[in-house]
C-alpha cells in the first residue's frame, strides 16, 4: 500500500495505490482544502482512519523548494516535514518532494491517451524533457536523461524574472512594479496571473469592461471566470486577457526548453493548462514557444504536450515512492 499526496496552495489530494504488475493502480483517492486545514498530518489522519491495512510507502509533493525534507509551502501558512509526515503515517521513513518533480514522475507513467499534442508533427529525440505547469503558482521540472532513463529535478524557474518582449509587456511590468519590489514570472503565468493581465488591460481602457464581466468576477473565483469567458469567446476583454496570458506562456515554455534543451519534449501540467486547451492549440502560443531568435530552429522540433490527467502528480508521487522504497528502504 503506498500513500501518494499532491499538496498545493489551494487543494491537498491525497491518494492510496499498489503496484500491481509493476504498474501503479488507484485504490482511493480524496481532496482536501489546503487553507482549511491546520497541517498536512491532520489530513493523512483523517484519510487513513479506520483503514487496518499498514502503508508501506509514503511520498508527497508540495508546491515550494524541499530542503533536507522540509518545505515552507509556497502560498500556503503551513509547513510540509517528511519526519512529521512519517509519523503520522506509522513509518520509519516519507518522502518530501517539489510538486513539479512529482508531475515529471507522472508523466514517465502515464498512458499516450493522457496526454495531447500541441506540435503532432514533431517527434521527441533522446535527451532531457521539461515539465511547466500554471496553477496558483507557476512551477517547473526537468527530466535530465542519463543515457537510459528520464531522472525528474525540481526547479524553482517559476520564480525568475519575468522578461518583457516588446513595449505591451514592457507597460505590464511597470504596472507589477509600481507594488512588488521583483516581478517573477509566476505573477503573470498563473492562476493569479489572469486576474493580473485582466487588472492591467483594464486600467489601460483600450476595451472597457463589460457590467456581466464585472459581476460575474465579483460573484465567484475570478481566474476561472476569466479564463472561461475567454476561451468561449464571449466578452472581449477576457478574451484579450487570456490571449495575452497564453503568449507569455508560451515564450516561458519555450525558455524552459532551451534552459533544459528539451529534445523530449516539454509538458503542459495543470488545470489552467488542459483548461485553456483550445487557446494553446492556437498560433499564439506555439509562435511565442519558437520566437527565440537564432534558436528558432532549435525550438521548433522541441514537441510539446499537454496533460490531460489532473491527477499526474499524485501518480507520480506514488511512482517516487515506490522507486525510494525499493532503493533506499
Amino acid at each position: 500500500m503506498i500513500l501518494a499526496g499532491d499538496i498545493g496552495g489551494t487543494n491537498t489530494r491525497l491518494g492510496l495505490f499498489r503496484v500491481v504488475d509493476r504498474k501503479i493502480r488507484p485504490i482511493e483517492m480524496a481532496t482536501f482544502l489546503s487553507q482549511q486545514s491546520a497541517s498536512l498530518e491532520i489530513m493523512v489522519r483523517s484519510f487513513l482512519s479506520g483503514r487496518r491495512e499498514r502503508v508501506r510507502a509514503c511520498a508527497v509533493g508540495v508546491a515550494g523548494p524541499v530542503r533536507d525534507g522540509r518545505s515552507g509551502v509556497v502560498n500556503l501558512r503551513w509547513p510540509v516535514d517528511a519526519r512529521k509526515l512519517a509519523r503520522a503515517v506509522g513509518l520509519d521513513r516519507a518522502y518530501v518532494i517539489n510538486d513539479l518533480e512529482a508531475a515529471a514522475w507522472g508523466v514517465l507513467h502515464l498512458p499516450p491517451r493522457a496526454t495531447v499534442s500541441l506540435t503532432p508533427r514533431v517527434r521527441p529525440h533522446e535527451g532531457n524533457g521539461a515539465v511547466i505547469a500554471a496553477g496558483t503558482g507557476l512551477g517547473m521540472a526537468i527530466l535530465f536523461w542519463d543515457g537510459e532513463r528520464h531522472i525528474p529535478s525540481a526547479s524553482e524557474g517559476g520564480h525568475a524574472s519575468f522578461a518583457p518582449r516588446n513595449e505591451l509587456e514592457m507597460l505590464l511590468l511597470q504596472h507589477l512594479a509600481r507594488n512588488l519590489d521583483r516581478v517573477s514570472i509566476e505573477r503573470v503565468v498563473s492562476g493569479p496571473g489572469l486576474s493580473t493581465i485582466y487588472k492591467f488591460l483594464r486600467e489601460m481602457g483600450t476595451t472597457p469592461e463589460s457590467e456581466e464581466m464585472r459581476t460575474r468576477l465579483e460573484a465567484g473565483d475570478p481566474n476561472a471566470a476569466i479564463a472561461a469567458a475567454g476561451v468561449s469567446g464571449e466578452d472581449r476583454l477576457a478574451v484579450e486577457t487570456v490571449d495575452l496570458f497564453v503568449s507569455l506562456y508560451g515564450a516561458v515554455a519555450g525558455d524552459l526548453a532551451l534552459v533544459a534543451k528539451a529534445t523530449a519534449g516539454v509538458y503542459i501540467v495543470g488545470g489552467i493548462g488542459s483548461g485553456l486547451l483550445p487557446k494553446l492549440r492556437s498560433e499564439t502560443f506555439l509562435e511565442s514557444f519558437r520566437a527565440k531568435g537564432r534558436l528558432r530552429p532549435f525550438v521548433s522540433t522541441v514537441p510539446v504536450k499537454v496533460v490531460l490527467d489532473a491527477r499526474a502528480p499524485l501518480f507520480g508521487a506514488a511512482a517516487c515512492a515506490t522507486h525510494f522504497a525499493a532503493h533506499h528502504g
